[in-house]
C-alpha cells in the first residue's frame, strides 16, 4: 500500500506502507499485529514524543554503505535507484514534517495515496 503523510505545516510525503510501518513505530505508534492502519494521526500533543522517538531511532540506526566512491572518476557508476536506502534516509522527511507541525501546532495524518498507478 502506498500512503501519503499530510500536514498543513509542509508538503505531502509518499511512502510505501512496509517502509512507513517501522518509521511510525519508532515515532511511538503501536499497531495491533504489526499491521499499518490505512489512516492515522499525530495530534499536536503527541508530536514532542513522536519527534524524540524518531530522532533516537534515527541516531541508533546503522549507516548504510554501498561502498560508492563518488570521488574516483574510474569507479563504476552505480545508479541511485540501485543504492540501498537506510532507516535514517526513510525517516528523515517525516521527522522534518513532525518538527514543522509542532512549530505550527497542527496534526500530521496519513492515509492511502490517491494515485493512478
Amino acid at each position: 500500500m502506498l500512503i501519503t503523510f499530510i500536514s498543513k505545516a509542509s508538503a505531502s510525503i509518499l511512502m510505501l506502507g512496509k517502509h512507513a510501518l517501522p518509521v511510525l513505530e519508532a515515532a511511538g505508534k503501536q499497531f495491533e499485529d504489526g499491521v499499518l492502519p490505512e489512516r492515522g494521526v499525530f495530534t499536536p500533543d503527541q508530536l514532542p514524543a513522536a519527534i524524540a522517538g524518531l530522532k533516537a531511532a534515527m541516531d541508533e540506526a546503522p549507516v548504510v554503505d554501498d561502498e560508492v566512491n563518488e570521488d574516483d572518476p574510474d569507479a563504476p557508476k552505480v545508479p541511485a535507484m540501485s543504492r540501498a536506502v537506510g532507516f535514517k534516509q526513510r525517516a528523515y522527511p517525516l521527522y522534518e514534517m513532525l518538527v514543522a507541525a509542532q512549530k505550527q501546532s497542527v496534526d500530521v495524518m496519513w492515509e492511502p495515496a490517491e494515485t493512478a498507478w
